[in-house]
């Protein structure tokens, strides 16, 4: 009897999260990248981020998935700290979409939303409804899940002892305030724990004077997420994840002191106890909110001074680009240049880190690199667009040519960012998976990377100064530089045949210096642009 109880209950569980999970990612691919622009652009001001908190969690159904996403913006500098707890208060709010759905007795659409899930996501080939029928299986299983939960849960009633102790939680609020931070710390989804007590309270085995403190501690429980994502990140990231515990220890804190009148009058929102249990985490998170919200200036002044530092000041977007000046062509022009110098050592900053993680075995370098490249990508396309609105403002033939070569320019610097990318991710598998290099290997590479480096910077000095001597000499370098890799690979084939090389060191070994190879290449083409041969 226990075992099977057990095994419905840890079954219908993980299909719960399960559906959780694909849910999430469905409705997160259906949003594609829309999503994160809509974070990053529609958060201006306080009601603002709310709102946009609010709205996203209820669409992806996972606060959680917000408050990482919220948690890397900041650490990339596209999102300031007081915007960042906004949106997470919202996230908040959004997260309760969720409860709602499950108080509602609609366990019967499990297996018609599974069924035709099924169908959208494995029969139909277009992406889009491939997202969607994803997200309607994770909702079926999701229901499964707390069908079979409750069917499990229903067996609890045979064991006083149990039933005792759930009863202990109306009586001693911070009993049930614990085992709800506990449980929802170890499933890492207060939605989780959300499902499991409104399904206890529609089996009779828990009424509301025990679900509301274990509603309250999932609240405190589901900070663990955004704890973990902030774990290595900048100042602000780790200052954001310490804003959503400390927001929902203090609300919840507030709340254990009215929590027998809070409880009376959601007894009076629904004469069913499930539902009673939604509007307490409802209404605990918009209050929260609510009380929050005035002050949110000053809660951010008071996590600054617990969490104390000086955050590294990060540029993000263009910061030179005015269009102001495109009716005048030349100043446009040098804005740009100016703009595209910038995205350079945004580039040749990536190439530098990925060669110090693979140096110094330092994995923590990969965050640099990734938010250096969400910042070149964003310069390339921002870039690209204020060229294509400058060439409608009647150029000269010399000013057409230099925006032809800008355009090229800033493509090859953005590509130069991509494979610096490619080299870290290599490094970071080499690290994770304990692959060894040889001593002669890295050597190598220190050489070759040496010479790319010398080889790029020579390419942006040139493009700065149009200083055709030097864009010349990287002409020569380029042809030494494809010879080195030559070289390198039939040194590598004999380290092979002599046993000296581990077989997957020698395939990351590879990558590298063809990515090596390739910035070589797009350096060249920089040169190019500054002999106007493209």
């Amino acid at each position: 009897m226990i075992v099977k109880m057990s095994m419905g209950i840890i079954g219908g569980l993980g299909l719960f999260l399960l559906g959780m999970h694909m849910m999430s990612e469905g409705l997160h691919k259906v949003a594609g990248d829309k999503l994160r622009r809509f974070l990053e652009l529609l958060t201006f001001n306080r009601f603002a981020a709310v709102l946009t908190g609010f709205i996203i969690t209820a669409a992806i159904q996972s606060s959680s998935a917000t408050t990482v996403m919220v948690v890397g913006f900041v650490n990339a500098g596209l999102m300031t700290l007081t915007q960042a707890v906004g949106t997470i208060l919202g996230a908040n709010i959004g997260t309760t979409v969720t409860g709602q759905i499950i108080s509602f007795d609609i366990a019967g659409f499990a297996l018609p939303a599974i069924a035709l899930g099924v169908v959208l996501y494995v029969f139909v080939n277009k992406r889009m409804y491939k997202n969607i029928g994803e997200s309607i299986l994770g909702f079926g299983i999701l229901f499964l899940g707390i069908s079979i939960m409750g069917d499990a849960l229903d067996g609890i009633k045979e064991f006083p002892q149990v039933i005792n102790l759930l009863g202990q939680f109306g009586q001693r609020p911070i009993l049930g305030l614990l085992a709800g931070m506990l449980f929802t710390s170890l499933v890492q989804s207060s939605s989780a724990t959300t499902a499991v007590i409104i399904t206890l309270v529609g089996q009779g085995v828990l009424d509301l004077n025990g679900a509301m403190p274990l509603v309250l501690g999932s609240n405190i429980g589901t900070c663990i997420t955004a704890m973990l994502a902030s774990i290595g990140t900048g100042l602000n990231a780790r200052r954001a994840a310490v804003a959503h515990l400390m927001f929902n220890v203090l609300g919840v804190l507030c709340f254990l002191i009215i929590l027998k009148p809070f409880t009376i009058f959601i007894q009076g929102l629904s004469t069913a106890i499930p539902r009673q249990v939604a509007w307490g985490h409802t209404l605990f998170n918009v209050s929260n909110t609510l009380l929050f919200l005035p002050f949110l200036n000053q809660f951010v002044k008071l996590i600054t001074k617990i969490v104390p530092g000086t955050e590294e000041i990060f540029e993000t977007g263009p910061i030179y680009l005015d269009k102001n000046l495109l009716n005048s062509p030349s100043l446009a022009l040098g804005a740009t240049e100016r703009e595209i110098s910038r995205m350079a050592d945004l580039s040749v900053e990536m190439f530098d880190n990925a060669m110090s993680m693979l140096l110094q075995t330092d994995i923590n370098l990969i965050k640099k690199i990734q938010r250096n490249e969400e910042v070149v990508d964003e310069l390339e396309q921002q870039i690209t667009i204020y060229l294509a609105d400058l060439a409608q403002h009647g150029l000269s033939v010399e000013q057409s040519r230099l925006l032809a070569g800008y355009m090229h320019a800033v493509n090859d610097i953005e590509r130069i960012g991509d494979h610096s990318d490619n080299i870290s991710d290599l490094v970071r598998e080499k690290i994770e998976d304990k692959y060894p290099f040889s001593e002669s290997a890295t050597e190598e590479l220190k050489d070759m990377y040496a010479k790319v480096r010398n080889m790029t910077a020579k390419a942006i000095a040139a493009f700065r100064a149009r200083n055709k001597t030097l864009a010349r000499e990287i002409l020569v370098d380029d042809i030494e530089i494809d010879r080195l890799e030559k070289k390198l690979r039939q040194r590598h084939v004999a380290r092979i045949n002599e046993g000296r090389c581990f077989p997957p060191s020698g395939v990351i070994f590879l990558d590298i210096i063809a990515n090596f190879e390739r910035i070589g290449d797009h350096a060249t083409n920089i040169a190019q642009t500054v002999l106007g041969d493209y």
